[in-house]
């Protein structure tokens, strides 16, 4: 299967979600139960379950990404959502100095937590995706662009192969 490319212009926000089309458009590509790795302070119109390390944030979870993962004892998620800062300067502002869990590691927990065929809906400044290795396929690219001389903003729908 071709991915589709979906290209959307909409402002830029430290909180990806709060962003209206981005909301949108997460929120049409997700799938039943949803695992929202690093929520921030949007709520989505989806049966989300949300974990931000961020002690402040409206979240269920105040768990670093990979320990929310590893301590997991409920079941398996249709979707999960991976928005994490997209640098490390962004680690250190959006967690007060804390630096986020390796991406390649979480990648590898989230495979336990995902129902066999289930969605992977992945953000940053550039392409990362979970990867054929896994056994996933994108299904869908979304590119959100901000304007001027700010990064675009792409997101990936992956599809578990199982």
């Amino acid at each position: 299967m071709k991915a589709i490319i979906d290209h959307i212009r909409c402002p830029l926000h430290r909180y990806t979600f709060s962003v209206r089309p981005i909301r949108q458009w997460v929120e049409d590509h997700c799938e039943g139960s949803v695992l929202n790795l690093f929520a921030g302070t949007t709520r989505l119109n989806v049966d989300e379950i949300r974990n931000d390390a961020d002690q402040e944030a409206d979240a269920d979870y105040h768990m670093d990404a990979l320990a929310f993962l590893e301590n997991w004892k409920g079941g398996p998620f249709d979707t999960i959502l991976l928005d994490p800062p997209y640098a490390y300067r962004k680690s250190m502002e959006m967690y007060k100095g804390m630096v986020c869990s390796p991406f390649r590691a979480l990648k590898d927990a989230m495979i336990r937590h995902l129902k066999p065929a289930g969605k992977v809906i992945t953000f940053g400044y550039h392409t990362v995706v979970m990867g054929q290795s896994r056994g996933f396929e994108v299904e869908k690219i979304g590119v959100f662009s901000h304007g001027g001389a700010i990064h675009d903003t792409i997101a990936s729908v992956e599809r578990y192969q199982f």
